[in-house]
């Protein structure tokens, strides 16, 4: 049994069809990366897993557990945490009261020195106001709230979107690291080198479908994929 099982699912929005038949299994410990080009349906995947849209059909598990047609809020509690593209924290709240706010209500909340230790940026800036902060520096708090919680599973959706070369660059490390450490990833990313320097396994999704599934090395050799579904 994998850690997350995601079964066949068909998403809608309205009357659009953006998923058809999507299957993916999370190991325990192990990071996914979800590619693919814009439209693929990448985002609606980890919205629907997040039970931020009800799948039409299909079923997810975690850790054996139906969570389809469950609302956010419990399954955050059952240990997975979504970070949105769009960050979504507090601009009138300090980066700490952000995290004190996102520990609430978890149920083995880290320390804010484990968080801080992992993002050093965010202790030097932990009175400074959410709106006041760079994009690196809401990124990292935003995966931060998503530690103190001491998430399961993780689902990173575009973590390095617009973001400086250098920033990235530390994001990685620091996504590398969690996964060194052993926390579970699912990561959406338009930046490929970036999704594959810390993936252990791909999916790849077209129009939503799952068009091809193997390593990072076996889509590295297979130029056919990367090209027509991945435009490298």
């Amino acid at each position: 049994m994998s850690l997350l099982e995601v079964e066949a699912i068909n998403s809608f929005y309205g009357d659009s069809h953006i998923l058809f038949d999507v299957s993916l299994r999370v190991e325990q410990n192990e990071v996914v990366a979800l590619l693919g080009r814009n439209g693929a349906g990448k985002t609606t995947t980890l919205r629907t897993i997040m039970g931020v849209l009800a799948p039409g059909s299909g079923s997810i598990r975690l850790d054996g557990k139906p969570i389809h047609g469950l609302p956010p809020y419990e399954i955050a509690r059952m240990g997975m945490q979504l970070v949105p593209e769009e960050r979504a924290i507090f601009g009138g709240l300090t980066v700490e009261e952000n995290l004190r706010l996102a520990a609430l209500t978890a149920p083995s909340a880290w320390s804010l020195d484990r968080v801080y230790a992992a993002f050093p940026r965010l202790a030097e800036r932990r009175r400074s106001g959410g709106r006041t902060l760079s994009g690196g520096e809401q990124q990292m708090l935003a995966i931060a709230r998503a530690l103190i919680r001491d998430a399961r599973v993780i689902l990173l959706d575009e973590p390095f979107e617009g973001l400086a070369p250098l920033i990235v660059r530390d994001l990685v490390r620091v996504s590398r690291e969690l996964a060194q450490q052993g926390r579970t990833i699912v990561v959406v990313e338009q930046n490929v080198v970036a999704a594959l320097s810390f993936a252990d396994r791909v999916y790849v999704l077209n129009n939503g479908h799952v068009v091809w599934t193997g390593t990072p090395d076996e889509l590295h050799a297979d130029p056919a994929v990367m090209k027509s579904h991945l435009g490298v």
